[in-house]
């Protein structure tokens, strides 16, 4: 992606804009993978348990994302499977209890931004792109602020060393993010 620069401050292009430091409600976000099994069918499931936090800055591009998500939380709708991922051919839960995420960077493109960071994940760090839309900056309920982002990256389990799986599991694993925030200062 080509980055855009231009005079203006990222703020205006962001409706309600508020710098402050947000956490992820985790009863209105997700975090979702999918992988095709055999060539012909996507497997899906989501991590149930996260701790995301989002800094926004003043200036957009200096803000920061992290994150921890619990591994054992894995929920693909079926025990036996999700029992069978934990297991030390795939994710190893026991050995590597979770995988995080940090941002090293932002920056705003022709589509709207993508935040540079590291993935950790079996115990393998790599650089992760995540492609990024704001959605919202408003008011809940009770007045109180939040936020709302998707994100969407591509990574290949085996660039983590999970290898399991043979030709029947992609090497793909398509990741999305759906995240509502509350402005916590």
């Amino acid at each position: 992606m080509t980055e855009t620069r231009n005079t203006t401050p990222a703020t205006t292009a962001v409706p309600g804009y508020v710098a402050g430091t947000w956490k992820a409600d985790p009863a209105h976000s997700e975090i979702a993978f999918s992988v095709r099994l055999l060539g012909i069918i996507k497997t899906r499931g989501r991590f149930t348990t996260h701790d995301v936090t989002l800094v926004t800055d003043e200036d957009p591009l200096r803000s920061s994302v992290t994150a921890t998500i619990d591994l054992a939380s894995i929920d693909t709708g079926n025990a036996k499977r999700d029992n069978h991922l934990q297991s030390d051919g795939y994710l190893d839960v026991d050995t590597y209890p979770t995988m995080s995420y940090h941002s090293t960077g932002i920056r705003q493109t022709v589509g709207g931004w993508t935040v540079d960071g590291e993935l950790t994940l079996h115990g393998v760090t790599r650089q992760v792109p995540l492609t990024l839309k704001v959605n919202a900056f408003t008011s809940g309920r009770r007045d109180e602020r939040r936020a709302g982002f998707s994100a969407t990256a591509e990574i290949n389990r085996r660039d983590f060393g999970i290898d399991t799986g043979g030709v029947a599991l992609s090497n793909k694993v398509s990741v999305s993010l759906e995240i509502q925030a509350v402005l916590h200062q």
